[in-house]
């Protein structure tokens, strides 16, 4: 499994011992979390005969269904968001979609023992809920991994994953943002729906 920096930012997650095939409790943040874990781990487990685009198909349901991603692009573009109409903000939030499924499905193409904890989870700032959780690598030793904490909000009666946290402190969303409003302030929404679908298109390539 390809493990460059910016993937495990933006991609670090985790998965407990939840049935893969069972309907996630989106009324329960941890259960969101470990149910989305289920789905990767049934992914991984899988990867070759699925291959990138059934691995995409696999995959696109439980990203939607456990991030929040309508919030993370508004979040991610700022002003840009605000300034654009109903048709731009709807290509750019099907842009960002495809992209964040097409990086998971890209990313978890193996599976080679890995171990993932939930560890706690407890209130956070802003009404959130904070999931702790620990990726072991295939050693089973817990120094050879690293501390993911989820970012979970509730929407209406459903908890949705916010946001990530590499090591307690690297917010995959902070990642984001930065790195779409130089995009942004440089050629705009059009640019940003450029590069987002360029990115996509590498990702899904035949492999």
């Amino acid at each position: 499994m390809k493990k460059p920096l910016w993937v495990v930012i933006a991609l670090a997650v985790f998965w407990s011992q939840p049935n893969a095939g069972a309907a996630i409790d989106d009324g329960n943040p941890v259960a969101v979390v470990e149910g989305f874990h289920a789905s990767l781990l049934d992914v991984m487990k899988n990867a070759d005969n699925l291959g990138v685009q059934g691995r995409y198909d696999r995959l696109k349901t439980p990203v939607e269904s456990a991030f929040d991603l309508a919030n993370m692009i508004r979040i991610a573009s700022g002003s840009y968001w605000r300034k654009a109409d109903d048709n731009g903000r709807a290509r750019l939030s099907n842009a960002f979609n495809h992209f964040s499924v097409a990086s998971y499905a890209a990313q978890f193409d193996g599976y080679s023992g890995q171990q993932f904890k939930t560890i706690s989870n407890a209130p956070g700032p802003q009404q959130t809920v904070l999931v702790a959780t620990r990726i072991v690598g295939s050693s089973g030793k817990d120094d050879d991994g690293a501390d993911l904490t989820y970012v979970m909000k509730q929407r209406g009666e459903r908890w949705l994953i916010a946001d990530i946290l590499l090591d307690n402190a690297i917010s995959q969303l902070a990642v984001r943002r930065s790195e779409y409003r130089l995009v942004l302030k440089k050629s705009g929404i059009d640019g940003l729906l450029g590069v987002l679908n360029n990115k996509s298109g590498k990702l899904l390539a035949p492999e």
